[in-house]
């Protein structure tokens, strides 16, 4: 059974993660609907788990010894989708139905809709706890390599019931537990310090018993280093704080929280996909994804 990808350098993560970004840009600015900001601000880090550490299978997609990845933060289902997708899951060419009445690939993540997607997303501050639950399922049964990845955002950590989680898991020592937090410092009301202050998120993990890593989220090599130490079992949970760019690959439009959910018009699309070294052709880029059907490896 194929799991991961037995080799992968990082330099093909790093297209495939430009690849992932230009996906995103198209899908947000066809629907005239989305959230770019996080989605670009996460593709780099995201990319490397779902290509080289992510245990999966699109042609047996309910492994029962899988493992798992929850977007906490499910206003940013376009990078979900596309990196489902480009993992083999189903048609590129779908991704363009997205936020369509008649798609699968909703505004946030459904399980109902897309039985890929583990649990059902977007209101802010949940997804954690249902990880930690899956974790907790995962020792009950033995399945010790099955791990647990959670992605939140940075703001999304201002809720209450992150930390109740955070309190729970490291009371339980969930050591298949990998909290992965995009630590843009912006959000949808302006820049995090600004708002709600979270520092120091570092300090505050280790003092709920997680082992607590650092790392630039952009830099393939530091990203691949934290995911090869997750793996590593340490006898209690473990968080990824990574250090991210709101926008990253378009440097006219990064650090901006009003990109946090606002899809760029066809002029601006078409800036974003040169900056990221595309030609700017909208309609030829769409096309290039292929049709628009579906078509899952499997029936569904």
């Amino acid at each position: 059974m194929m799991t991961t990808p037995a080799t992968i350098s990082l330099e093909s993560l790093r297209e495939q993660a430009r690849q992932i970004r230009r996906d995103v840009i198209l899908m947000v600015n066809h629907a005239r609907s989305g959230h770019p900001g996080g989605p670009l601000s996460a593709a780099d880090y995201l990319t490397v788990l779902w290509f080289k550490y992510l245990r999966c299978d699109p042609k047996n997609p309910f492994w029962e010894r899988r493992d798992r990845f929850v977007l906490s933060n499910g206003h940013c289902s376009a990078l979900n989708y596309a990196l489902l997708a480009r993992r083999g899951f189903f048609n590129p060419g779908y991704l363009l139905t997205f936020r369509t009445l008649e798609s699968r690939l909703v505004g946030h993540p459904s399980r109902e809709k897309l039985p890929f997607i583990e649990v059902s997303t977007g209101s802010l501050g949940q997804g954690l706890s249902v990880a930690h639950g899956m974790a907790l399922g995962a020792r009950l049964r033995g399945w010790d390599e099955v791990t647990i990845y959670c992605n939140c955002g940075d703001g999304e950590l201002q809720e209450g019931a992150c930390w109740e989680a955070i309190m729970s898991a490291g009371h339980r020592k969930s050591q298949t537990l990998v909290l992965m937090v995009d630590y843009n410092n912006v959000q949808i009301d302006g820049f995090l310090p600004e708002v709600k202050d979270l520092a120091p998120l570092a300090e505050k993990l280790r003092a709920f018993r997680w082992r607590v890593m650092e790392a630039d989220g952009h830099d393939f090599g530091q990203i691949d280093s934290a995911f090869a130490e997750a793996k590593e079992r340490a006898g209690k949970p473990t968080a990824i704080l990574f250090r991210t760019v709101m926008m990253k690959g378009c440097p006219s439009f990064e650090n901006d929280p009003g990109w946090h959910g606002r899809p760029p018009i066809d002029d601006e699309a078409r800036q974003m996909l040169r900056e990221l070294g595309f030609d700017d052709d909208l309609e030829a880029a769409r096309w290039s994804l292929g049709s628009r059907e579906f078509c899952p490896v499997i029936p569904l």
